[in-house]
């Protein structure tokens, strides 16, 4: 039977595929939005600089800090990818999700499994629609000239059977659609920057962290994780497997206490205090934190050991916004 050999946790946000010179290049997209979402409601840049004044985040915000944040994150990157290249796994179950990249408003599932032959990752069509700072990053996630990588059809397939069977109605992805040839970025990451280019045969799911009225609940994503779990170690091959979650933490907001909640949860196996979180909370990008919970829910089932690498809040302007960057991983027994 096949086995987990390790789990991993990691941010992909754009700002770590960026010059930390160009980090504020986002703020502009962040003063336009006028649903910023924090603790549950939303609001304008300008009211959430206001109600987060008392934090000082103005002094937490220079090209000197993001030049240091930035180095503290790509050698934490390093440091999961040598994990990833010593724990040895020949297959990966990334735990990712969509942002209108693969789906449309005209379907979007709660929970998938890609199940094609071939995963694509080649270069999106320039689109000058898209928010200031996200080009930029595109080498992060896509090779010079793109690449093809092998799904690992026998375990997804095996994931999606075992899934009914316990009472998850997963969607089934066979085929990229005909006009994208571009696995989203949450997976992208992971395979030029944990994989460092030298990616094995993986299986994407995915869940519907970002968009109403059917995200699962953080419950429901620990319960998926346990689902996985079975699903990987009842599978009749003697294979080494990752478990690997991108995404979070909490952005375009930063919110510290909830991370902590997250982390803390990492390091104990005990997710009940992520549950107990308001659904309020996960919504627009901390939403991501629903990638790790199902990996969060699979390492607490095998009992496997968390390890924090690094937390790194990189706010970018006196309003909070930015990216919390979180890198974790799980070996051995707790």
């Amino acid at each position: 039977m096949a086995k987990i050999v390790l789990g991993i946790g990691t941010s992909h946000g754009p700002m770590l595929s960026t010059p930390p010179e160009q980090w504020g290049q986002r703020v502009e997209a962040d003063k336009a939005n006028s649903r910023l979402f924090f603790r549950g409601k939303t609001h304008t840049f300008d009211q959430l600089a206001e109600l987060r004044k008392s934090e000082g985040l103005a002094g937490r915000v220079s090209t000197e800090m993001w030049r240091e944040q930035h180095a503290a994150c790509q050698a934490a990157i390093k440091e999961l990818a040598k994990v990833f290249a010593d724990a040895r796994p020949d297959v990966a179950v990334i735990a990712g999700n969509d942002q209108m990249e693969l789906f449309t408003a005209a379907n979007i599932p709660t929970f998938a499994v890609y199940c094609g032959e071939t995963i694509l990752n080649y270069d999106r069509k320039p689109d000058p629609a898209r928010a200031p700072g996200i080009d930029v990053a595109l080498r992060g996630r896509v090779p010079e000239g793109g690449a093809e990588y092998r799904c690992e059809t026998g375990l997804a397939r095996h994931l999606l059977k075992s899934s009914m069977l316990e009472g998850f109605d997963v969607a089934a992805l066979k085929e990229f659609p005909a006009d994208v040839r571009t696995i989203p970025h949450a997976y992208g990451f992971v395979y030029r920057q944990i994989m460092s280019d030298k990616v094995v045969p993986s299986v994407p799911v995915f869940t519907n962290a970002f968009y109403p009225p059917n995200q699962p609940t953080a419950n429901r994503c620990r319960q998926f994780g346990r689902v996985i779990a079975h699903a990987i170690e009842s599978w009749d091959n003697d294979l080494r497997v990752a478990v690997i979650a991108s995404g979070g933490l909490s952005h375009f907001v930063i919110d510290e206490e909830i991370d902590r909640v997250v982390l803390d949860g990492v390091l104990s196996g005990n997710l009940d205090g992520v549950e107990d979180l308001p659904e309020s909370i996960f919504q627009s990008g901390t939403s991501e934190i629903k990638n790790w919970i199902p990996v969060m829910g699979t390492m607490s089932e095998l009992g496997m050991a968390g390890t924090v690498v690094d937390y790194i809040p990189c706010y970018r302007s006196e309003a909070g916004t930015g990216n919390a960057m979180g890198f974790v991983y799980w070996t051995g027994d707790r």
